[in-house]
C-alpha cells in the first residue's frame, strides 16, 4: 500500500491527532474541515454562506497540496447542525464544481466541532 500524508500551512492546522488529509494509491481521503482561517486561526462564520465559503477554501488548499482539484472529487459528506440552512450551503457549495458534481450526503447532527455549523469532507481520485 502507497500512503503519503498532506498538510499544508494554506489550510487550518489539524485540531486533533489526524491529518488533512491521506493519499492512498491514488485516492485522496480529507479529513473533515470547518471554517478556521488558516491565517489567524480565527472562526469565519459570520454567516453560513461565509462559513461555507472558508470550508471549501480549505478543502481546496488541500486539493492542492496533493496535486488535486475539486474535479477529481468523488464524494463529499456534509454535516450540518440545522437543516434550515441546506439551501444556502448548497449554494456556495456548488459554485465550486463545474457542473460534475460528485455522489453526496448530507447529515445533520446536534453539534460539530468549535460549535461550528457546517463540516465538509471529501474522498478524490488523480
Amino acid at each position: 500500500m502507497e500512503k503519503r500524508v498532506i498538510n499544508t500551512k494554506a489550510a487550518p492546522a489539524p485540531i486533533g491527532p489526524y491529518n488533512q488529509g491521506i493519499v492512498v494509491n491514488g485516492t485522496l481521503y480529507i479529513s473533515g474541515q470547518i471554517c478556521i482561517d488558516p491565517q489567524n486561526g480565527t472562526l469565519k462564520n459570520r454567516d453560513i454562506q461565509d462559513e461555507t465559503h472558508q470550508v471549501m477554501q480549505n478543502l481546496k488548499v488541500i486539493l492542492s497540496e496533493a496535486g488535486m482539484s475539486f474535479n477529481n472529487v468523488v464524494k463529499t459528506t456534509i454535516f450540518i447542525t440545522d437543516m434550515n440552512q441546506f439551501s444556502d450551503i448548497n449554494e456556495v457549495y456548488g459554485k465550486y464544481f463545474n457542473g460534475d458534481f460528485p455522489a453526496r450526503e448530507t447529515v445533520q447532527v446536534s453539534a460539530l466541532p468549535k460549535f461550528v455549523n457546517v463540516e465538509i469532507s471529501m474522498i478524490a481520485v488523480e
